[in-house]
């Protein structure tokens, strides 16, 4: 296929710059405006198009590029819509002005986490149709909303509908993160997060006595424990026996006790939790019943998120990278006949809504392909 033009490059950039504009900021994102768009670059490309409200005002857009072979499982290409709130003090330029400086860097919020790659998938296409090519299999783009929320009301409500069952789909790509080397990065699994509240009870008392089981101490105790179990975490990594996929990432996020009262009789912590698929779980939950929030201290413990590391059949959530898996090899073919290179395959550090279709027990993959760029999603500039 011939090089894009100028011109034709300059397009590329304006309707990404188009899709940027527009403000799908959680905790209110305008997903009227994203789908009127989404829609008017399908209609361009002449997909077939559908919208669904699984729940009302989450709208997941639906495109279709029918193949050849209809008999075939199919390929779907999923991206989110929304994108994190932002402080637009901290920024070089306006966060939904997708302003490009003399470098040609983008400024954009979402313009890593994923608005790029949604973008992409339907510029290939475009690339694809102008030289005449005709898929064998179907292809889907499920541009879905609330991803930055946990993807309850549009990715998993998308998985296990009976519209995703019709559409037979074999194989998921989704987001990764950029490089900043030339390596491109591919994503075989991911972390699940958890979102654990410790809460503890203790004997209130007179500032100025002495006396034992306060709920601050008790609370102390279990917060000296993580960061111990913390610290063998980040060990493992520094020494590079562990991999930042491997291990499990634990970090305080809050800490609140009763006022006014200066010895409160009440006192918790939250922790977020990533937990990879490779992690023995039992042990885990073992260890929080037992060390970080014991009944024998007066501790009781809450998830507000419990994601499962598992599929459905009780199987970590991995994807095959070997040659058992035919998808993971036409990829790796796919980005060498690019003349790119392959860093080693990671399981992700975040969350995104491949977990839903893993769970499932579908081939997923998650690929951003940027390269040669600084890591900043959820970031300044």
């Amino acid at each position: 296929m011939a090089y894009p033009t100028q011109d034709e490059q300059s397009q590329i950039i304006s309707r990404f710059q188009q899709y940027l504009q527009i403000n799908t900021t959680q905790p209110s994102p305008d997903y009227q405006s994203s789908t009127q768009f989404l829609l008017s670059q399908a209609n361009s490309l002449s997909l077939e198009s559908q919208v669904i409200e699984f729940v009302k005002g989450k709208p997941v857009i639906l495109l279709k590029w029918p193949g050849s072979d209809l008999s075939l499982p199919s390929i779907l290409l999923n991206s989110h819509t929304d994108v994190v709130p932002f402080e637009p003090s901290k920024w070089t330029h306006p966060p939904l002005g997708a302003y490009i400086d003399e470098g040609g860097n983008i400024f954009g919020r979402g313009s890593q986490d994923m608005k790029s790659v949604g973008m992409q998938y339907l510029e290939a296409i475009r690339r694809l149709k102008l030289s005449g090519f005709q898929p064998k299999r179907s292809l889907y783009l499920s541009f879905v909303p609330d991803e930055e929320i946990g993807g309850y009301d549009g990715a998993k409500k998308l998985a296990y509908s009976d519209v995703f069952k019709d559409m037979n789909v074999e194989i998921v790509l989704d987001e990764g993160l950029p490089s900043t080397d030339g390596n491109y990065r591919l994503f075989y699994a991911e972390m699940a997060p958890w979102w654990l509240v410790i809460k503890s009870n203790g004997a209130p008392g007179h500032g100025a006595k002495l006396y034992d089981n306060s709920a601050m101490e008790n609370l102390l105790k279990s917060i000296e424990s993580i960061r111990r179990f913390r610290a063998s975490q980040f060990d493992l990594l520094k020494a590079g026996l562990k991999s930042k996929g491997d291990v499990i990432s634990v970090n305080m996020v809050f800490l609140k006790a009763g006022t006014p009262s200066p010895t409160p009789s009440e006192a918790e912590a939250g922790f977020d939790i990533r937990v990879p698929p490779t992690a023995d779980i039992e042990s885990l939950e073992k260890r929080i019943e037992e060390e970080w929030a014991p009944a024998s201290r007066n501790m009781t413990f809450e998830f507000k998120q419990k994601v499962t590391p598992h599929d459905d059949l009780g199987r970590p959530l991995i994807t095959a990278t070997d040659d058992s898996n035919p998808w993971w090899t036409l990829i790796e073919e796919a980005i060498n006949k690019a003349n790119g290179k392959i860093g080693k395959p990671e399981i992700l550090s975040g969350a995104t809504d491949a977990r839903y279709f893993r769970q499932l027990g579908l081939t997923a993959i998650g690929f951003s392909p940027i390269t040669n760029t600084p890591f900043l999603l959820h970031d300044h500039n």
